[in-house]
């Protein structure tokens, strides 16, 4: 066996421990979260928590940063992210949210984060109306950005991170919905955008994201979107 079938096979068993899973899981939100908040949500020790997030850190799949007494813990790169959102298309749409209750599950199916960029029905539905709009063009999971959506960042105050080793933009294939919606740089800011405006709202804690009554009517405006806010 090669060497990168050694490295697959030690990032699949990593990933493949119900309790890291549940770590990981909880760092897709893409806050940086500290090691006695995991270890709650994960329903471990902080001492068992300690040796998941020690192996994940030497797979390079999260970093650990301290600050003062605490160690503040988030997901390696938007391509961990990535990964994850893949894996979870490979489980099954009811299998992913199991532990969570009916109302939490829908929620997460009507609008997340994945990472720093938004799934679920919201993302797909602007996924859609980029492409209707001729603001992005397609080609299997990679994404051009056209002239004309230049011009509509440039007209809605998106924000795009500098040039750096991130695709400006690709697609992730939305584990709930099975259809494809935006990420690298172009996602990340669109999602702050739209934050931005008070069109979308964050739980206070997990990946839950709300659509607000400006959201409402704002995504109809600029794309033809019909959702309900919640």
């Amino acid at each position: 066996m090669g060497s990168d079938a050694y490295k697959l096979a030690e990032i699949g068993a990593l990933v493949g421990d119900p309790t890291r899973a549940n770590i990981l899981t909880e760092l897709a939100a893409g806050r940086a979260l500290t090691a006695s908040e995991l270890a709650a949500a994960a329903r471990i020790t902080p001492q068992t928590v300690s040796a998941h997030l020690k192996k994940l850190a030497q797979a390079h799949v999260i970093r650990v940063a301290r600050q003062g007494r605490q160690r503040y813990v988030t997901l390696a790169s938007g391509e961990v992210a990535h990964m994850l959102e893949a894996m979870l298309c490979l489980t099954g749409t009811q299998a992913v949210a199991r532990a969570q209750p009916p109302r939490v599950r829908s929620a997460l199916k009507h609008a997340r984060f994945c990472y720093d960029h938004l799934a679920g029905e919201l993302g797909v539905a602007l996924c859609d109306a980029w492409l209707a709009r001729g603001f992005i063009a397609l080609e299997a999971e990679a994404a051009q950005l056209t002239t004309a959506g230049l011009a509509f960042c440039d007209g809605f105050a998106l924000v795009l991170e500098p040039r750096s080793r991130r695709p400006l933009c690709r697609t992730c294939l939305d584990w709930s919905e099975r259809r494809p919606h935006l990420a690298g740089r172009l996602g990340a800011g669109l999602a702050q955008a739209l934050l931005a405006r008070g069109w979308i709202e964050r739980a206070a804690q997990g990946r839950i994201v709300s659509l607000t009554g400006a959201g409402e009517s704002g995504l109809r405006e600029t794309f033809g979107l019909e959702l309900v806010a919640n």
